[in-house]
């Protein structure tokens, strides 16, 4: 069974979709990490403000905080490698990754 974790910058809520100034990309990503979890995708989802012992506890989220700092999220992880970091998957590696 695959693994999806991400790890998401500090926002008001777990998904951030919400407040008055709502970045287009958050609802796609969260109906698309929606969509993995039907298909049998392990997905967890980590937000900085909410959760930050998952941030220091992945010493490779940790690594890259300490050396990029907060730039470098969001970061995805599939099966523990990264896979993506400092971006929203755009549709067309959403797409790829629908083959997870």
């Amino acid at each position: 069974m695959k693994t999806l974790q991400v790890y998401d910058p500090a926002m008001c809520c777990s998904s951030g979709v919400c407040g008055p100034d709502i970045d287009p990309i958050l609802p796609q990503v969260a109906g698309f990490l929606h969509q993995l979890k039907e298909h049998g995708v392990v997905v967890e989802r980590y937000n900085l403000s909410q959760q930050p012992l998952a941030f220091v506890q992945n010493p490779k989220v940790k690594l890259l905080l300490q050396t990029e700092g907060v730039e470098a999220l969001p970061l995805f992880f599939i099966d523990g490698e990264l896979a993506l970091k400092g971006s929203y998957p755009d549709h067309d590696k959403r797409k790829e990754w629908m083959l997870l």
